[in-house]
């Protein structure tokens, strides 16, 4: 699929153009856009632009790639309690899912499509999704949401930020991951673990 048919500009078609696998667009997320925590919806244009962006604003840039290699640009939200959610970019290859994201906590980034089900993806962010007191935080997913239901309003290449995804993201029911009754009895993170994952803060700066 061809970039400029989504309005991208010849330079941001020829970014786009070299991120033809979900492991090179997980490496630009890495490499070329520094996490930045701001209030903020940039679309894709202005994070190829501005080079920085959080969870969602990554998401949306990762989907936009994979859309134009051929998958659907699908996202998922990760729901917490005491904590962020956090938005990936999620994909099927050989009918197993995998996924990509944009987070200064270095364990919830990208994931191998080597998951049956949306369940064991979800869950393979639990033992890495802590808050900062070291509390497992993550609760639940939501089913994969197609992007290009929002393909009316512009959303990749907008100058304006697109917030009727993330506020649409809060209307979509999610699946609980663990039993209510669980919850009280979870320990904290193993500091070893915990420290691990903090180390991607240090590289965001």
């Amino acid at each position: 699929m061809v970039a400029s048919r989504f309005g991208f500009t010849r330079e941001e078609s020829a970014v786009l153009r070299q991120l033809r696998t979900p492991e090179k667009i997980q490496r630009f997320l890495d490499e070329e856009i520094l996490y930045d925590s701001s209030v903020s919806c940039r679309s894709p244009r202005r994070v190829l632009r501005e080079r920085r962006g959080h969870c969602m604003e990554g998401a949306m840039l990762a989907a936009t790639a994979l859309r134009l290699v051929g998958y659907p640009p699908l996202i998922l939200d990760l729901e917490a309690q005491r904590d962020d959610d956090h938005v990936l970019t999620v994909f099927r290859r050989d009918g197993l899912w995998g996924a990509m994201g944009k987070s200064n906590y270095a364990g919830l980034r990208y994931r191998e499509p080597v998951y049956k089900t949306l369940r064991e993806l979800a869950m393979s962010y639990f033992e890495h999704y802590f808050n900062k007191r070291g509390e497992r935080t993550l609760r639940g997913y939501s089913r994969p949401i197609n992007l290009a239901r929002f393909d009316a309003t512009g959303w990749m290449t907008s100058e304006e930020d697109p917030w009727q995804i993330p506020n649409y993201l809060t209307t979509v029911s999610h699946t609980l991951l663990i039993p209510k009754k669980v919850v009280a009895r979870l320990t904290l993170s193993d500091p070893l673990l915990k420290a691990a994952g903090e180390f991607g803060m240090r590289r965001a700066g």
